[in-house]
């Protein structure tokens, strides 16, 4: 597995880099903040498997790139029209996306959060009371609630949770409370912590996670593996900072 991220400042203008669906798709997008993650999540996937096949960056070879979704939403790769084995996954860390990139046979799902307060729904999920032994005593005992400590447990637990329910291809329609996380809090020299998550049906998903600065990245997959290698070129996710632009310009057009 490989991984990369890239900042929103690096998004290049105009659509000529997308690939027709993605172009296409972008423009149904009346707002702002959903069109500029759709771009930087195309932009990530796009630069991760152009490092990984050994492309150049160009606008004409990033069209070739197409980072697609089937009917339920997964990602798939097509590159020069033909899809490719790569699994690839561009979650979400505002300041941009980290994208990364599997063989076939090892289903991957990703996602990223920041340091700071978590949303309703991820703290409602997850602290101080909806989650069973040990998220629960995790999060409670971070730190009192809303301090760093148990804002970094909450989304930590919450992104864990979500790369597990992309593996499974069910996103968030599946109910968070349904699986289990277990960290390991000591992280290797390379910065990566190992961690599993459990489902109520006994599938274990195992994983990795990693705290670059303001910024938290989760993977989980089938299958274990060695945690991904970062890919050159991209941007240095521990000196990022949360942005925002969305505000000034909700809406698209």
């Amino acid at each position: 597995m490989h991984w990369l991220a890239v900042g929103e400042h690096t998004i290049p203008g105009g659509t000529d880099w997308l690939a027709p669906a993605e172009a296409a798709r972008a423009a149904t997008m009346r707002f702002t903040k959903r069109r500029t993650e759709y771009r930087l999540r195309r932009l990530a996937g796009k630069r991760a498997v152009a490092a990984v096949l050994g492309r150049p960056v160009d606008a004409v070879s990033l069209a070739g790139i197409g980072v697609l979704n089937r009917r339920g939403g997964a990602p798939y790769v097509v590159v020069d029209g033909a899809e490719v084995p790569l699994d690839v996954s561009s979650p979400t860390a505002r300041v941009g996306r980290c994208a990364s990139s599997a063989p076939p046979g090892n289903s991957l799902g990703a996602r990223s959060g920041s340091t700071s307060k978590p949303s309703s729904r991820a703290a409602g999920g997850l602290c101080p009371t909806t989650s069973r032994h040990p998220n629960r005593s995790m999060c409670t005992g971070a730190a009192i609630r809303g301090s760093e400590g148990w804002n970094v447990a909450s989304n930590l637990l919450w992104s864990a949770k979500e790369s597990a329910l992309k593996v499974l291809r069910v996103g968030l329609r599946a109910d968070t409370r349904w699986v289990e996380v277990s960290l390991d809090e000591h992280p290797r020299p390379d910065g990566w912590s190992a961690l599993v998550v459990h489902t109520r049906g006994g599938e274990l998903f195992p994983g990795w996670w990693r705290r670059d600065g303001h910024f938290l990245l989760t993977l989980a997959s089938r299958e274990s593996t060695e945690p991904p290698a970062l890919l050159p070129d991209g941007d240095d996710l521990a000196s990022g900072e949360p942005v925002h632009s969305w505000l000034d310009r909700p809406l698209a057009n």
